[in-house]
């Protein structure tokens, strides 16, 4: 379990920066702000008021501390719904990336998550086919965000690729 101490409003606000790189929200992103919003328990009114202060340029709280178990969750539930729209984008593999870094899951914790949701998928769907389709979407899913999050760690400690 993650030992980093990562604040609730924060993870959001830093999470609507990265989306917001490219300019523009799409609906898949907003899927998944919602699912993140709900995951992070913020009131009805926070996840507005923080997309409109990161466009006027304005500071926000940084709310409470999310304990270990509740950064594992949160990014389990986002990676979900990440793999269940099974039509995921480069900038969504960017988002997740992004929240593996901030909830500080490592590479066994990440193993464990990607277990968790493989366990998932069996349970939920009795077609073998769409269990083997979502399945090889995780698959691929983690292939990438391993991998975006490994250049992301290996720029924030200094190294080049």
């Amino acid at each position: 379990m993650s030992a980093e101490q990562v604040h609730r409003l924060a993870a959001f606000r830093s999470t609507i920066e990265v989306m917001l790189l490219d300019g523009i929200l799409t609906r898949e992103e907003k899927r998944l702000i919602i699912r993140l919003s709900s995951c992070l328990d913020l009131e009805p009114h926070q996840p507005a008021e923080i997309y409109q202060a990161i466009i006027n340029g304005v500071e926000t709280e940084d709310g409470d501390i999310l304990s270990a178990e509740e950064q594992h969750e949160v990014y389990k539930t986002v990676f979900e719904v990440a793999i269940i729209n099974a039509s995921l984008s480069k900038d969504e593999f960017r988002v997740m990336a992004h929240l593996r870094e901030i909830l500080a899951i490592d590479d066994k914790e990440h193993d464990l998550v990607e277990q968790e949701l493989r366990d998932m998928v069996k349970e939920r769907f009795e077609d073998p086919n769409m269990v083997e389709k979502t399945l090889n979407t995780l698959r691929d899913s983690v292939r990438v965000v391993t991998t975006l999050f490994d250049n992301v760690r290996k720029k924030n400690n200094g190294e080049t690729r």
